[in-house]
């Protein structure tokens, strides 16, 4: 596994983590690379400073935890304001923009895990939405 910062053209920091440099290259070269705060496709690396033995600050277990929080759920909110919600009809939706048969927009909804691989056998850019974590919490 390799992990680069990555930097979307309105600025937004995120790291991303992939198989090796190569899938990277492929990934960034078919414009499947996406920014999880704005959507935006247009993705470059940003400087990494490297890493050496000693020289990293001692980071607590809770503070990770609570920036994950903060990121997953910023992000299911991004994706609740910026798509509509299709419910059980997302196979179908993203099926018909996947092949150009109606409008491209920004969804989500439900699928089963077999709904889900299908579609991604089939070429449709797809990706669990993450949990609402307040929600959970009660």
């Amino acid at each position: 596994m390799i992990v680069y910062n990555l930097r979307c053209g309105s600025g937004h920091e995120f790291e991303g983590w992939f198989r090796d440099s190569t899938a990277y290259d492929e990934q960034a070269a078919g414009g499947k690379l996406t920014c999880p705060m704005c959507a935006s496709r247009k993705i470059e690396k940003a400087m990494m400073a490297p890493a050496v033995a000693g020289t990293k600050k001692s980071v607590s277990a809770k503070d990770e935890l609570k920036k994950m929080r903060q990121f997953v759920s910023g992000m299911r909110k991004y994706v609740e304001e910026n798509a509509e919600y299709v419910g059980p009809r997302f196979p179908e939706e993203a099926r018909k923009i996947h092949y150009g048969e109606t409008e491209e927009r920004h969804i989500y909804g439900e699928a089963t895990l077999k709904e889900a691989k299908e579609l991604i056998e089939e070429g449709v850019d797809v990706a669990p939405l993450p949990p609402d974590l307040d929600e959970a919490a009660n």
